[in-house]
């Protein structure tokens, strides 16, 4: 059953996960996985896990129902495998396909589709074998997936060391200019719709760079195609710093221009286009996955052009 957790800080300075992990039986992780998900609130507000309490304040921990175990079902769905060897399968994910099994979409994957395609030895999370990162169910591009417990972990060390370097396409309303720019902002849940992420004091540090490699139009209807490199990996974090830096993406229904209308596209125009790292016995690598084609026929539309100059290729 579902608990609620009711205590009274009285450690001036400490961080809350520190302080609830050891008041209660829950981990330490777990409650920073629960602070994210708005579960763990200081007088009525909620908090991140660095908070620090001040003393006396009211602190609440809404500890759901566990799920019960989701049995992973290999399906026959087409993937576009860019790589593969013994230690990983890089992919190149299609817009509407959801990245793991969690309940109300037990099937129809992309991990339903990677265990019918081979049988991967990962252990770490019973619902999420392979995966070391995620991309949205909209955002379309490369993805790297361990196929054994060494490789996961390899990988793993390397995204958390920020040694992946993630290159994404996106295109904006709006014209940031010839100069490459930055957005360094803290982001943590929204207040009020826990589904949302938002630009807020006190989140978890988060760093993006962008720069522009085409416009198209004039005054309101202006349009650039960004060149974006995330340094940090936070949820909808691009979403977030391109809304943050007045540069909505075009088609985002959470965070862009327009609430209801997605200006023409069925998802946001975000594409993760390339991505570097270090094979787990293969070394470093680039892999590159070209625009969908939902995109790029939005673009040819636009009449932007294909980019063909240094440092970007051909990104069509």
């Amino acid at each position: 059953m579902a608990e609620r957790i009711e205590l009274r800080a009285d450690a001036p300075g400490q961080r809350v996960d520190r302080f609830l992990a050891e008041r209660t039986q829950l981990s330490r992780s777990a409650i920073q996985r629960l602070a994210r998900d708005g579960r763990v609130t200081v007088n009525g507000a909620a908090v991140e896990p660095a908070y620090k309490v001040r003393g006396g304040e009211a602190l609440v921990v809404d500890v759901p129902d566990a799920e019960p175990a989701l049995s992973l079902l290999g399906e026959d769905i087409p993937i576009d495998v860019l790589y593969e060897d013994d230690d990983v399968l890089v992919v190149n994910k299609p817009a509407g396909l959801v990245v793991h099994p969690a309940h109300g979409h037990a099937t129809g994957t992309l991990v339903n589709a990677v265990v019918g395609k081979i049988s991967a030895d990962t252990g770490r999370a019973a619902a999420r074998p392979g995966i070391v990162h995620r991309l949205d169910k909209d955002t379309s591009g490369v993805m790297i997936i361990a196929k054994n417990d060494v490789a996961q972990l390899a990988l793993a060390r390397q995204l958390q060391g920020r040694r992946f370097q993630k290159e994404y396409l996106a295109l904006v309303w709006g014209d940031p200019g010839d100069q490459p720019a930055v957005v360094e902002a803290p982001i943590m849940r929204d207040r009020v719709d826990r589904r949302r992420m938002a630009v807020r004091a006190g989140g978890r540090d988060s760093t993006t760079h962008f720069s522009r490699i085409a416009s198209y139009g004039e005054g309101p209807e202006r349009r650039a195609l960004l060149h974006v490199k995330p340094v940090t990996g936070r949820t909808h974090q691009i979403r977030v710093h391109l809304a943050y830096a007045r540069l909505p993406i075009v088609g985002d229904p959470v965070y862009g221009r327009k609430a209801v209308e997605r200006d023409g596209l069925d998802r946001q125009f975000l594409h993760a286009w390339r991505l570097s790292v270090n094979l787990p016995r293969g070394g470093p690598r680039v892999f590159t996955a070209s625009l969908a084609a939902d995109l790029r026929t939005y673009l040819d539309a636009l009449g932007v052009p294909t980019v063909t100059t240094a440092p970007f290729g051909d990104v069509r």
